[in-house]
This record gives structure tokens, C-alpha cells and sequence, in this order.
């Protein structure tokens, strides 16, 4: 960020040319940490367009070029309203918010867009051309009043999306509040649309998948992590639920194990569907036992 217009005099770089070092500093410090980028990889991070000049943006996206294969990205777009007149006045020259990161070579098929609320269609055609994908932030969109991603829209049209948290504007780390803020904003952009057929809703299960497989496609990693296919890595959370049952759909219930603290009950009668479901809209950290990352179990409790 070097623009001192927008951003504080404690929180800003001197030039393009010292944000640019400073990114390269950071890249070399993580890469000393993990070369290979298992676990740990850098990202050119733009903060967002008014907050940096067309010259910084130029430069990092030229430094994520020079890498083999090229760095990803990611930076905001199109969050609300106000953002998108900003952006029309500090760069007059583009004819989109989209349009000043293309032109300033940030537009790639290794960047992630976070937000992209307000989008014109023919900047979702541009996007798609570039091969760029969507971080969906709807925690942070409802916090901040910021308006309403038609997520199905998106999809439509062809767009690879995933799931954000973004917690400087939310108010919840969890991809699990975010997969039931997914849900709750598509109901809402649906009923603003007045779209009677509820095309734009989105059901557990499509949520689960933008949070799991769809946001392992926004990282270009969708051979490696987001489901349980042969050959990936182990990431996984075994999952309790309870107090209640724990019995096949149409098998008689058992005593429910009182010993299980959580905010979901099972009765016995659910369907495995009901059950993730139910998970969905009430579930929390007391249901989740183990944690393993790249087969690496890193969390357990009895």
C-alpha cells in the first residue's frame, strides 16, 4: 500500500519501489521456512486498488509473473458501492474496477478475487477469460452492509467460487459460520430479486461444497485438498453429534449418550442428509474430535 491519500501515515510504504522489496523480503522469509510450499506458500497481496498506486500493482503483479509457476494473488473487489465510485475516480483511465487489475497485470489465473459483490456482467465475462477465481465473503458482506453476492450468478456465468471468512470486517474465523452466512445471503438475494423460482438459493450441501472442493479450486488445489479422493492429502475433522441417537434412519432408537456435550440432537429418525444439516445450522467446535492436517492429527479431545 503506498497510497497516502487513502491509507494512514502509520500504515503505508514510502514508494512503489519499497513496497515491492518489502514483498520480496517476505517471499524469500517463507519460502526459507517451507521451499517446497506444503504447508505454507506466499501471496502477492495488493491490500486493494485505492489503497495502492497503478505502479505498485504493475510491479507486483510482475513479481508474481517471475516465478515458476507464478505466485498467487489475491485483493478485494467490488465490495460495495462506494469502493466501486472510489476506484472509478483515482483510476479514470479503466473502464472497470476489474479492468485496473487486469491492466495492471494482477488479473491472472492464480488470483483470487475476495467479495466481487457488485459486478457487472461484463466484468464477470473478463474474469472468466483470465481464468481468476471468487473468494465469497458473506460474514463480512452482512457485517458491514456491503450488499448481496448473487453467489448462483456467479456460478452461472461460469466462475470458479469458493468460501472467504475475511474476519477484519466479520466476526467469526469459522468456515462453518460462513458456509450458514452463505445459505442466509442467498435466501436474502433471492428475496430482493423477487426471483419466485429461488434459483439463487443455496442449500447446505452447495455451501458445504464452495467451503471444501470449491475453495480448493480457488487455491489451485483441487487435486490435493477439499474431499477424500485417492491420492490427496488427509485433511479432515471427524465430527460428533448428539446429545441423542446415534442409529441407522429407520433403525429403533437407543438411550441418547449423555456424555456428549453439543448443540445437536439426534433423535434416530434423521437421514444422513438431515443429520449433515443439522450439523450445518447448529453445529460448533464442541463437535469436532479430532483434526488431522496432511495426515497429521493436530487437535483431539475425549
Amino acid at each position: 500500500m503506498d497510497n497516502p491519500d487513502i491509507c494512514p501515515a502509520y500504515y503505508h510504504d514510502a514508494s512503489a519501489d519499497e513496497s515491492i522489496k518489502a514483498t520480496e523480503a517476505t517471499i524469500s522469509h517463507i519460502q526459507s521456512i517451507d521451499p517446497k510450499g506444503r504447508l505454507i506458500a506466499p501471496i502477492i497481496t495488493p491490500r486493494f486498488a485505492p489503497t495502492c498506486s497503478f505502479e505498485s500493482m504493475a510491479g507486483l503483479g510482475r513479481l508474481a509473473a517471475s516465478f515458476n509457476p507464478p505466485l498467487h494473488i489475491q485483493t478485494h473487489l467490488s465490495e460495495n458501492k462506494k469502493e466501486i465510485a472510489l476506484v472509478k475516480e483515482l483510476f479514470p483511465q479503466s473502464s472497470s474496477y476489474t479492468q485496473v487489475y487486469d491492466g495492471s497485470c494482477l488479473l491472472t489465473p492464480r488470483t483470487i478475487l475476495a467479495h466481487a459483490v457488485h459486478l457487472s456482467p461484463e466484468e464477470r465475462v473478463l474474469i472468466r477469460s483470465r481464468g481468476s477465481k471468487i473468494s465469497h465473503c458473506p460474514a463480512s458482506n452482512t457485517a458491514i452492509g456491503s450488499g448481496l453476492c448473487s453467489v448462483r450468478t456467479l456460478l452461472d456465468d461460469g466462475l470458479t467460487v469458493g468460501l472467504g471468512t475475511d474476519v477484519s470486517a466479520g466476526y467469526s474465523s469459522s468456515i462453518l459460520v460462513a458456509v450458514r452466512q452463505a445459505c442466509l445471503v442467498s435466501r436474502l438475494v433471492t428475496y430482493a430479486s423477487s426471483d419466485e423460482s429461488r434459483h439463487a438459493n443455496l442449500s447446505a450441501e452447495d455451501a458445504l461444497y464452495l467451503a471444501t472442493r470449491g475453495g480448493a479450486q480457488v487455491v489451485d488445489m483441487a487435486d490435493k485438498i477439499g474431499g477424500f479422493d485417492i491420492g490427496m492429502f488427509w485433511d479432515a475433522q471427524l465430527i460428533e453429534l448428539g446429545p441423542g441417537v446415534n442409529t441407522d434412519p429407520d433403525g429403533d432408537p437407543r438411550e441418547a449418550d449423555q456424555q456428549i456435550t453439543s448443540n445437536v440432537d439426534i433423535f434416530g429418525w434423521e437421514s444422513w442428509e438431515e443429520r449433515i444439516a443439522k450439523w450445518v445450522w447448529n453445529g460448533d467446535d464442541r463437535n469436532v474430535k479430532a483434526v488431522w492436517v496432511n495426515g497429521r492429527l493436530v487437535h483431539t479431545r475425549k
